[in-house]
């Protein structure tokens, strides 16, 4: 039996410690850099074009996010894979697999395009867009989003988190330029924006298609499908959940609330959505290592230190957004009138935030050691979720004070978040305890 490339990378040394720190710190810092230039974009969007239509740049971008589901148990299903294959011909099933997938992505973003060119006019009317060209642009920026995962889900896989850091920052610097030129120079509005987004985003493809050269070369060996849809459509939900809590409140905000005062939800928003961006390096890495010691059949500790260390750097964000609510406003060169209306709804977005951050590290866990079990209630919890943001949505939509309706619409995210925290901490400690009382018996 050969002993493979991936086989060599040292996953845990004689300091797993220090070598799990190393690798997130890298990430972090990456991600940290890439998060603040990717958020400097959005006062340049808010200051330069009407705050209805930043209302809907904000909306496009969680609408990626949402067409971004299908893909989303991909990246880590590649890593799981990746980090697993131990022997040659493991590694060429999960190339083959690799060249299938990037294929089928394809073929499954078209589907969803012209689904969508058959109902082009009731989308644009139940996001309010009088732009169609901002839409057909997002739809482009859905193609890529759905080819990221699978690309740096295979880097993750093979710990290659150099080039995975790298990617973080070419992406959000391509981003924040080409927004700079299609907003500042050539005087866009939405469409430009997101256009930018997308050409950020394909540049970042290209340079880790380009890591992944090795690849593409590889000869493709029979793949057991039905095996692999086996394990794919769990993760798929079950780290799709925590997408559509993270994202879906802004679709709503933007079909119920006035145009104008979108802009302003949104802004709040992109401070508490920073704190998932912003720790998200930690379960990254923690990832790959779970499913590595996983197939080893070797115990790590990797879970209560990336959990460890996301409640408190969450708990300190949080923290501070209540105390200094108008500082990451101000520090993202937000104009006066988002100061004033937006930032009273900071500490809201921040604490509500706070169990999805920890959820994510807790999914991720249970997605690495194939806990599939979990996922049925993980999707439950988000049918109820967004069954509650219509519901909520439409009450709050008609209060007189508008600020009042849309803490309710925080409130409601924050409520099922942390529902979704305590379904995920019965099935990582809960049921696992219940089953050794179970066997004493």
């Amino acid at each position: 039996m050969s002993v493979t490339k991936t086989e060599t990378i040292p996953t845990v040394d004689h300091k797993p410690h220090l070598a799990f720190f190393r690798q997130s710190g890298w990430v972090m810092i990456t991600m940290t850099v890439g998060g603040v230039v990717m958020l400097a974009a959005h006062p340049v969007v808010a200051h330069n074009v009407p705050k209805d239509e930043y209302g809907v740049f904000t909306t496009l971008l969680q609408v990626v996010s949402m067409m971004g589901i299908p893909a989303a148990g991909l990246a880590p299903v590649f890593a799981q894979q990746a980090a697993a294959a131990v022997t040659e011909a493991q590694q060429r099933a999960v190339i083959s697999t690799f060249h299938g997938v990037c294929r089928a992505i394809f073929f499954i973003w078209l589907t969803m395009a012209v689904t969508l060119a058959i109902f082009w006019k009731q989308a644009l009317a139940g996001l309010q867009m009088d732009n169609p060209s901002a839409l057909a642009a997002t739809v482009g920026v859905g193609l890529v989003a759905m080819l990221m995962p699978v690309l740096t889900g295979m880097l993750q896989g093979r710990q290659n988190f150099v080039w995975l850091g790298w990617i973080n920052i070419i992406n959000a610097i391509g981003r924040f330029g080409m927004i700079c030129l299609t907003v500042l120079v050539l005087g866009a509005w939405a469409a430009g924006a997101i256009t930018g987004v997308f050409i950020g985003m394909a540049v970042a493809i290209l340079v880790a298609a380009w890591q992944m050269r090795d690849a593409w070369g590889v000869k493709n060996s029979k793949v057991n499908w039905r095996e692999w849809l086996a394990r794919v459509v769990p993760l798929t939900l079950g780290l799709g959940v925590a997408t559509f809590m993270l994202s879906a409140d802004m679709i709503f905000v933007k079909h119920f609330f006035p145009k104008d005062q979108v802009g302003y939800y949104a802004a709040a928003g992109m401070i508490g959505r920073a704190l998932i961006f912003f720790t998200a390096p930690l379960t990254m890495v923690m990832f790959p290592k779970i499913a590595h010691s996983t197939a080893r059949s070797q115990k790590t500790n990797v879970l209560a230190l990336t959990l460890g260390a996301t409640a408190l750097a969450g708990a300190a964000a949080a923290i501070g957004c209540t105390l200094f609510p108008w500082l990451p406003l101000r520090a993202a060169m937000y104009d006066k009138t988002f100061l004033e209306i937006s930032t009273p709804l900071v500490p809201w977005f921040a604490w509500c935030m706070l169990p999805l951050t920890l959820s994510g590290v807790l999914i991720s866990s249970l997605m690495a050691r194939a806990k599939f079990s979990a996922v049925p209630w993980l999707v439950l919890v988000a049918i109820g979720y967004g069954v509650a943001l219509m519901l909520v949505g439409r009450h709050a939509s008609s209060l007189a004070d508008t600020q009042a309706g849309l803490r309710m619409m925080i409130q409601t995210l924050g409520g099922f978040n942390l529902l979704l925290f305590l379904v995920c901490a019965w099935f990582t400690w809960g049921a696992k305890a219940a089953e050794k009382i179970e066997d004493r018996r």
